[in-house]
């Protein structure tokens, strides 16, 4: 049996004008068989709410928890001051403002003993936030890690396909 199972990732987001971004965190986990708890959850609206999901994650079986946010994004720190979960942050671009780099900053500039693995801005950091939850649970789940190696190698396999096709394309 593996140790990741459909409640092992969190993923929370401040609003829901962030799920078609995270959609792509959602959907990278699912091919590793993994569906993640999903909430939208505020730390400035509903910081409540916010504060029972982090006091509670570790006894309701989630081991890794992603957090999105734009603007002033809190949501990642806030939960981080609150659990001893490992807490992924990914940044995500507001429709207004300076493009992501304050959710960046925010996220990035915790103060020490209270980190947040901080990814990039947007799609790109909400696929790297599946993938690095995924090798965080990996460490203690040989399935998942068989599974995270075959992903890898699927990569490999697709840029030298693309490689491959380029070169064709070009004669050479």
């Amino acid at each position: 049996m593996t140790a990741a199972n459909s409640s092992s990732i969190a993923i929370v987001m401040g609003s829901d004008s962030d799920l078609a971004t995270m959609q792509k965190c959602i959907d990278i986990l699912k091919t590793f068989d993994i569906s993640p708890e999903v909430r939208i959850i505020s730390a400035h609206r509903t910081p409540d709410i916010a504060a029972e999901f982090a006091d509670n994650a570790k006894s309701n079986g989630v081991k890794v928890i992603i957090a999105a946010a734009g603007m002033a994004a809190h949501l990642a720190g806030a939960i981080a001051g609150r659990t001893p979960l490992p807490v992924i942050g990914v940044p995500m671009q507001a429709s207004e403002g300076p493009t992501g780099m304050d959710a960046l900053l925010s996220t990035v500039q915790m103060p020490p003993g209270v980190p947040v693995a901080s990814m990039a801005i947007g799609v790109a950091g909400a696929k790297n936030a599946a993938v690095f939850a995924v090798q965080i649970l990996a460490l203690s789940d040989d399935e998942l890690a068989a599974k995270l190696d075959k992903f890898r190698e699927d990569q490999t396999a697709a840029v030298i396909a693309k490689d491959k096709k380029l070169q064709e394309s070009l004669g050479n």
